[in-house]
């Protein structure tokens, strides 16, 4: 109990705790009464190293490009896990997956204890749409879907409707980065061009979607998206959206016109980054629309990944970038949860911007809450932080560390250290972020103190999480 308040108390600081100027505190009044749309945009598998503004000298990828340059960089932006399911389960509710039994893909669900943020801004007159891959449990309890659906005895039904969300066009997990619902002829060894892939798009009254299923999958998903916020907008209401891309997850796949662009390439790599072009342009589709509609200057639109490229290693097998980092999906290393981070938001970001500070997928529900002045309404520890004062450029350290746990790896990021341990704490090893950017030099022997001291409170935050899974928490 006492870390559960710490944790909650640590956060309440951080959020109303920074006074600012007085232009910093008259720009939050005004945030706080325009009431902005939402929409957390977020890729899968993608790498820190995939689109061109972080340096990729082949993906094409211009809407993030400008996104990035009109925006608000996150330059050490991370996944709170290295697998998607839990990271997932962070942007809904601020709080790691450790504290409610997410521990990797396909384990656990979003309880429903848990408070979601389409809950909190459903009460508050928003609009709510998930759109794309949902992974925090399944859709049915009647037909096999998927991973689980139908398989479980319901033990893991949580759609995303029962979640808060208005609106749905979701999978449970994985589809075909093209024609979705069809198994690509050699996935797994499948020879017949007609087979399902098994895994279906499911609205909010709980049906098969069964229309307009053909082509690239972000296409189909941003079909779905752009009604949705003319709706919205015609209702007069604001909206939040969650668009999931499934984009570049295996099975990997992308038309011809896009493959055409990388024909100096593997076959592989043609689909890889042509399915990552195909996102793009849809990323663009969706900005058009904000524009269209006239929402686009009180939008607040992030992008993100929810983990490092799939594959041991970058090859022409595997191309997904982690960038100059060590370690990729499944890893605590930083290509495996450093990713990509921008938030454009014309309105209140009038001058584009770039930070060096930590900032995670923890931090969308206390940012978002701190932007329209409210609260959780409970006292449970919440791990993320308000990025407010960062963006407003008040704030130049993060003060609380980002606590990582997957499988056997444990890792905690101060700022600018880290430290990790790929044996459950049994060892560390210390790394300095800013200096080290391969996590090569290993400092735990030269500072046995600080490595003492952020063993310390990995192992208390550990227990922290630990009494949320018993229950402490509800």
């Amino acid at each position: 109990m006492v870390m559960k308040y710490f944790f909650a108390g640590l956060i309440g600081i951080l959020l109303y705790g920074c006074s600012g100027t007085d232009d910093t505190k008259k720009l939050l009044n005004e945030i706080r009464g325009s009431k902005p749309n939402i929409i957390l945009c977020m890729a899968d598998d993608l790498g820190w190293g995939d689109p061109g503004y972080n340096g990729n000298p082949v993906v094409i990828t211009p809407q993030l490009d400008d996104m990035a340059a009109q925006g608000f960089v996150f330059n050490r932006f991370y996944a709170s896990s290295p697998v998607c399911s839990p990271t997932r389960a962070s942007c809904m509710t601020g709080r790691h997956p450790y504290r409610y039994g997410i521990f990797s893909a396909n384990v656990g669900h979003l309880p429903e204890e848990e408070i979601t943020m389409a809950e909190i801004l459903r009460e508050h007159g928003y609009r709510t749409g998930h759109f794309g891959k949902w992974h925090l449990g399944t859709m049915t309890t009647d037909v096999h879907d998927s991973n689980r659906g139908g398989r479980d005895d319901g033990k893991h039904y949580a759609p995303p409707w029962k979640h808060g969300f208005d609106v749905c066009f979701s999978t449970e997990a994985k589809v075909p980065t093209y024609d979705p619902m069809q198994t690509p002829l050699g996935w797994m060894g499948n020879t017949d061009p007609s087979k399902p892939f098994g895994t279906y798009y499911w609205n909010e009254k709980g049906k098969i979607v069964t229309e307009n299923l053909q082509g690239d999958d972000s296409r189909v998903i941003m079909d779905r998206v752009v009604p949705f916020i003319e709706d919205a907008v015609n209702r007069g209401q604001p909206f939040f959206a969650v668009v999931w891309f499934h984009t570049p997850h295996l099975p990997v796949l992308a038309d011809s016109l896009k493959r055409m662009m990388y024909y100096e390439f593997t076959d592989e790599e043609r689909n890889y980054f042509g399915c990552i072009t195909a996102m793009d342009e849809q990323v663009g589709r969706l900005r058009k629309a904000l524009r269209d509609q006239g929402v686009a200057e009180n939008t607040m639109l992030w992008f993100a990944s929810d983990n490092g490229p799939e594959g041991p290693e970058q090859t022409a097998n595997r191309p997904g970038s982690a960038g100059p980092f060590k370690g990729r999906k499944r890893s605590l290393y930083e290509g495996g949860v450093r990713v990509p981070g921008i938030l454009e938001w014309p309105a209140f970001i009038r001058v584009p911007g770039s930070s060096d500070v930590p900032a995670s997928t923890l931090d969308y529900v206390p940012t978002v809450l701190d932007v329209l002045g409210l609260e959780m309404g409970h006292d449970r520890p919440m791990d993320g932080i308000s990025l407010l004062p960062l963006i407003f450029g008040e704030q130049t350290t993060r003060d609380q560390p980002i606590f990582f746990e997957s499988g056997q790896q444990l890792a905690a990021i101060y700022d600018r250290f880290k430290l990790y341990s790929k044996d459950a704490g049994q060892t560390y090893a210390l790394y300095d972020l800013v200096e080290d950017l391969g996590e090569e030099n290993n400092l735990a022997g030269a500072h046995p103190e600080m490595v003492e001291r952020m063993s310390v409170a990995i192992e208390n935050w550990r227990m922290s999480c630990k009494l949320s899974r018993e229950g402490d928490d509800y």
